[in-house]
């Protein structure tokens, strides 16, 4: 790929990560490769299952043990996170180097800066080391100023309305 720009997509409506995807099938549906780094995330929801048929040209990364939700965690669990999102990021910072990938997305890794399981510097030094090549995309709910500097697009996804605010909770297959 020529001239890989930095795309954002963040804000607290539904949609980010679908976004992401549907810029990765794009992409694949024009010869390029695509990589999936998921933070804060299982395997186990449906664009997980499917992207796994879409491999080799698309795959999906999880680094993280399976846990509670951040909240529930104790020290050492989150210790234990933070240690994963590190090893998560020297991942994705080898896959540019090494030119693994055309589209490379960290989805919710503005969550994990957001929640201090990775820092502004280690983003933004990744963003600023990236090679020419990869188009970098980022997803999450936050948006700092020094990666919002540094990107080209930025998309901010507002919740208007949302079917939990009646009560109504996650369905597989729609949200999930």
């Amino acid at each position: 790929m020529e001239n890989g720009l930095v795309q954002v997509y963040y804000g607290k409506g539904k949609g980010k990560t679908t976004a992401a995807i549907g810029l990765g099938i794009r992409a694949m549906g024009n010869n390029y490769k695509v990589m999936m780094i998921q933070f804060l995330k299982h395997d186990t929801t449906g664009e997980c299952r499917m992207i796994k048929e879409l491999e080799p040209n698309f795959k999906i990364f999880h680094f993280e043990k399976r846990r509670g939700f951040t909240w529930q965690l104790n020290d050492e669990e989150k210790q234990e996170l933070k240690s994963e999102t590190s090893n998560a990021l020297k991942f994705a910072s080898k896959v540019m180097d090494t030119g693994q990938c055309d589209v490379l997305i960290l989805d919710e890794i503005l969550n994990s800066v957001d929640l201090g399981f990775a820092s502004e510097e280690e983003v933004c030094t990744l963003i600023d080391n990236k090679t020419k090549d990869v188009e970098l995309v980022l997803t999450g709910r936050v948006l700092p100023e020094s990666i919002a500097k540094r990107a080209d697009y930025i998309s901010h996804i507002e919740s208007v309305k949302h079917p939990m605010d009646s009560g109504i909770t996650a369905r597989a297959g729609i949200e999930y």
